[in-house]
């Protein structure tokens, strides 16, 4: 049986998709979510849905029960939260004696200077301190976290950030989920530590150069003071943490921190990772 958390969330539904259209069968896969109402579709289809709520610890191990295999999508929120959440899932896998731990961390966790790190470092600590069987997914920069807003971007005519002129291996997030589903399906993967990065790198005026040329409008790059864009991000609605962390991930990135590239997530795939002009393409389509 695999178990695949947050598997109503952006990330683990992909996963749970590709699972299925590799041929495992429904039933032998767990969506372990938060709010199981959101899961009605996967339920529908005959995955079995149960709820698992890092905030809540006492709704885990249960969730994780008879796991050959779990997949642990890593939380998103306050540092504080996440370090809690994370350890109580870790526990939780040791006390279901789940078979395999699969972990989405971060592209170069242990040397990253991303301030995101930080949690992923600690949480590989953990799992390997359980002695659990374990793979590691050390997943870059999904393309969407910087197309998410391109077409409000295309609008006013600049793409913002911090980031100087750092690059960013980053790949499609339906890449990296493929690329879990692979592991989950494959035998002799515990031990493994997967840097999983796009095949290629970009910088945000590429991003900008590649959305002007597919929209037809005058789009650039604005470079800006780290303080002056998280007054951007701040009058947008975005929560001081969420601030902080992209902010934080630009000027890393303008240091050099996402623009590693390595063969992992294309060798899994069996093909190359989705271009940055077809991410660009999807997102302004849709």
């Amino acid at each position: 049986m695999i178990v695949v958390t947050g598997a109503t969330g952006q990330f683990g539904r992909l996963v749970v998709e590709a699972l299925l259209q590799r041929g495992t069968p429904a039933s032998e896969i767990v969506a372990a979510v938060r709010t199981p109402a959101k899961a009605a579709d996967l339920a529908a289809r005959g995955v079995e849905v149960r709820e698992a709520d890092y905030s809540r610890p006492e709704t885990l191990v249960d969730a994780f029960a008879g796991a050959d295999k779990l997949l642990f999508v890593s939380s998103s929120g306050p540092e504080a939260d996440r370090l809690a959440q994370h350890r109580a899932v870790v526990a939780a896998a040791v006390e279901a004696r789940v078979g395999q731990l699969l972990y989405t961390s971060l592209y170069n966790a242990t040397a990253s200077t991303l301030g995101l790190a930080r949690v992923h470092r600690d949480t590989e600590t953990k799992i390997a301190e359980t002695g659990l069987p374990s793979v590691l997914l050390r997943n870059s920069w999904y393309t969407e976290n910087h197309t998410g807003s391109l077409a409000d971007a295309v609008e006013r005519g600049t793409v913002a950030g911090s980031a100087g002129e750092g690059r960013i291996a980053s790949a499609a997030r339906a890449d990296y989920a493929e690329a879990a589903a692979v592991v989950l399906l494959s035998d002799d993967q515990a031990g493994k530590v997967y840097e999983l990065t796009g095949d290629t790198n970009w910088s945000l005026a590429e991003l900008a150069a590649e959305a002007a040329k597919q929209s037809g409008k005058e789009v650039a790059f604005a470079n800006l003071p780290a303080d002056q864009y998280a007054g951007i991000l701040t009058s947008v609605g975005l929560p001081p943490f969420l601030v902080e962390l992209i902010v934080d991930s630009d000027l890393r990135v303008s240091e050099g921190a996402l623009s590693g590239i390595t063969s992992d997530l294309s060798t899994l795939l069996g093909r190359p990772t989705t271009p940055l002009a077809d991410t660009v393409a999807n997102t302004l389509k849709n």
